[in-house]
């Protein structure tokens, strides 16, 4: 039924512009705005969609995943923009990036609390 629909993900926030700002300045995405909707560019042609809700409860998971090539690098490049990674066990680094089982990943959130990762490919 779906096979050919080119599916979207989506995800809320408190307050459009902060992530507007955060989204295109801070991480440097192509980010659209219409009708009060933002849309995230990301490789691959289909746009993740940012929404503003009032009563917006940030997720408790990972909404977001951006996979890297060297995450070192892409998470010191990330604390030099003002992002603070994540704490959430004894296997990450001073970097905040995991080293246990698993991939390497660092976490984040955005303005909104919502939580977003690197991971390396």
């Amino acid at each position: 039924m779906f096979k050919a629909t080119k599916a979207f993900s989506g995800f809320s926030v408190d307050d459009l512009a902060v992530a507007r700002d955060f989204y295109a300045n801070t991480l440097g995405l192509d980010v659209t705005e219409e009708n009060g909707l933002l849309g995230l560019q990301i490789a691959g042609g289909i746009p993740i969609l940012v929404y503003p809700k009032s009563d917006h409860t940030p997720a408790e998971f990972t909404v977001l995943n951006f996979p890297v090539t060297d995450i070192e690098a892409t998470a010191r490049d990330l604390v030099a923009r003002g992002v603070t990674f994540e704490r959430y066990g004894d296997d990450q680094d001073e970097l905040g990036i995991h080293r246990g089982e698993g991939p390497l990943i660092a976490w984040f959130k955005d303005p909104a609390g919502n939580v977003l990762s690197i991971i390396q490919e």
